[in-house]
């Protein structure tokens, strides 16, 4: 073998050697980051910008921990048509329970029932081994579906009459036309002071891993949530709304090796009229975007790709304050139960 042919394979060597790490180095440079073992630490300086008071995550496990259970909303003349149910005497909660219409849904509305407690003299949802000295029936008028209907108020008077009669009962129904109307008039301005914020958070270079985004959302406290891709930020109160919400792609999360799945960007979200303003609810959603693009690498958006800037978010901020304000003025504030019912 010459010394030229010698050269010639030590050169197609390194050659192939360079391409090999090549592949190598770029293989490794576009592979989703993955999460590390310990929890990612973000940087004192992020979490001294952040305005609101830290979020801690509830450890399972950790029964001291976990927040009151919210009292569910009653019945309220403000969002339901009701009919009074008058009894002859007192009547069991056993008795209202057997009499409920196995649907608790009148077309797209709520139905519900509340017995008056003798003991307490107030309302609430029936409850067995509990006596009761009146009963009443209501239809809630409007949700984000639409507002009640003639046939809809039509199938709440069947109900309503059927647990009447069953508990021996009279009923005074209200007008329908009038309710239907009142209906309308509150879905007309449910839809003018309707909100729910989303920002996305884009990755600038390397992609995440599903693991990668759970890691760093835990950081502030999010939690997993029941459905794959979604992580919720608890509220103070167990079984309220989330205060906020984090979704990334469902089937990059339902992989056979989530570890192998390329995420470029997931949404984060607010759903306004649920969450009380004195959560702070938007700067929570600014500050945890902030925190999370930085320490990820990556850029808050709008979802269509348009940055935003201080700004854009401080108008954002001014215009929900107006909302909340409107919100209040009609005593169905942010995260009130009349609030979170209408808005649902």
């Amino acid at each position: 073998m010459t010394s030229l042919q010698i050269s010639l394979f030590a050169f197609g060597g390194l050659t192939l050697a360079a391409v090999i790490a090549y592949n190598v180095w770029t293989s490794r440079k576009n592979a989703p980051r993955q999460a590390d073992f310990e929890l990612p630490v973000i940087p004192n300086e992020l979490l001294d910008n952040v305005d609101s008071s830290p979020v801690e995550p509830v450890m399972v496990g950790d029964l001291e921990s976990f927040p009151p259970l919210e009292k569910k909303p009653s019945i309220d003349a403000l969002i339901d048509a009701i009919t009074p149910i008058e009894l002859e005497g007192l009547v069991s909660g056993d008795a209202i329970l057997a009499a409920l219409p196995h649907t608790r849904r009148v077309g797209t509305k709520p139905f519900s029932v509340e017995g008056l407690n003798e003991s307490t003299g107030e309302w609430e949802a029936p409850l067995a081994g509990r006596r009761y000295s009146a009963a009443q029936a209501a239809v809630q008028l409007a949700n984000r579906v639409g507002a009640i209907n003639e046939i809809e108020f039509s199938e709440f008077v069947i109900k309503a009459q059927a647990v009447a009669d069953a508990l021996d009962g009279d009923t005074a129904f209200p007008d329908m036309l009038d309710e239907v109307a009142r209906g309308r008039e509150l879905d007309q301005f449910a839809n003018a002071h309707d909100a729910q914020l989303s920002f996305t958070l884009c990755a600038k270079a390397s992609a995440w891993s599903p693991g990668y985004i759970h890691q760093h959302a835990a950081r502030l406290g999010f939690v997993a949530g029941v459905i794959p891709g979604r992580m919720v930020l608890p509220g103070a109160v167990t079984g309220a709304a989330p205060i906020l919400s984090l979704v990334f792609d469902t089937q990059a999360a339902m992989a056979d090796d989530p570890a192998l799945s390329a995420i470029r960007e997931f949404t984060m979200s607010l759903d306004v009229p649920q969450i009380g303003r004195t959560e702070a609810p938007f700067s929570l959603l600014r500050d945890a975007s902030k925190l999370l693009a930085q320490a990820m690498d990556g850029v808050v958006t709008d979802g269509g790709g348009h940055l935003l800037s201080d700004a854009e978010l401080d108008a954002i901020a001014t215009d929900l304050e107006q909302l909340y304000d409107a919100l209040d003025q009609r005593e169905l504030s942010a995260g009130s139960p009349q609030a979170r019912r209408l808005f649902s």
